[in-house]
């Protein structure tokens, strides 16, 4: 499996930030870490593996990235708004130097669609909604997609602009919708056991549902838990079954 590591200093977080490559060609996937994890995250615990023969035959490419959650939403040193001012960074970084890196790499016309789980899940999700021209859909595991689950009771208008459940119940630009209406992948996927909360999926599938939005909500039993396993089963079972 084709695997390369570049990095740049972003002017958006004003840090050096990598990113890694897997596979030669393919709609992209762009994972973002669980928590304050970093690019490699999905590497360590094997996930890229349980998606190898996707990634080497040209099925999918996939870029993982860092996260920045230890500087903003799981930094307790820092107030609330530090926190959202360093998340909206975060997604400039995204859309004006991740996106433009993985179509260099790529092509114009090569879709890029967001995947993440537990609190990557938020970002897959927002990334997405915020931005479908950008970026084309979502692939969404076991995650909460109300900010306010974060935010330890801090709550502003960017706050808004960055949780789902909040901003697409109030969304009525149909052009902005039909965007997202536009998309083939938007997934959410969740187990029932320990530590998931499958009702977060439930709850933005019925707001989707609610605007018109074509996605798949897929809830997996109560022995399904809150872990690398899980997500390890989920990913290439949509990557089969949907992709």
């Amino acid at each position: 499996m084709h695997r390369e590591i570049q990095s740049w200093y972003s002017p958006s977080l004003n840090k050096q930030m990598e990113i890694v490559e897997y596979g030669h060609f393919g709609p992209a996937i762009l994972l973002l870490p669980t928590a304050a994890a970093d690019y490699l995250e999905y590497e360590r615990f094997l996930l890229i593996d349980s998606i190898q023969k996707y990634i080497d035959s040209g099925k999918v490419k996939v870029y993982s990235i860092n996260s920045i959650n230890n500087e903003s939403w799981l930094n307790n040193k820092i107030d609330g708004r530090s926190k959202v001012v360093r998340q909206n960074q975060f997604n400039n970084y995204v859309y004006n130097e991740v996106v433009p890196f993985i179509k260099g790499r790529t092509s114009l016309d090569t879709s890029i669609y967001t995947c993440g789980a537990s609190f990557g899940a938020l970002h897959a999700a927002n990334l997405f909604f915020k931005n479908p021209w950008a970026i084309r859909g979502c692939i969404a595991m076991s995650g909460l997609y109300d900010l306010g689950a974060y935010t330890k009771s801090y709550w502003d208008d960017d706050c808004y602009w960055n949780s789902p459940m909040h901003y697409l119940k109030d969304m009525h630009n149909e052009d902005h919708l039909n965007t997202i209406r536009s998309s083939a992948h938007i997934h959410f996927m969740t187990g029932s056991g320990d530590y998931e909360d499958p009702n977060g999926s439930r709850f933005i599938s019925g707001l989707l549902h609610h605007k018109g939005i074509r996605h798949n909500l897929d809830v997996w039993g109560y022995d399904i838990k809150h872990d690398w396993p899980t997500w390890r089963a989920m990913l290439p079972y949509l990557l089969e079954s949907k992709f």
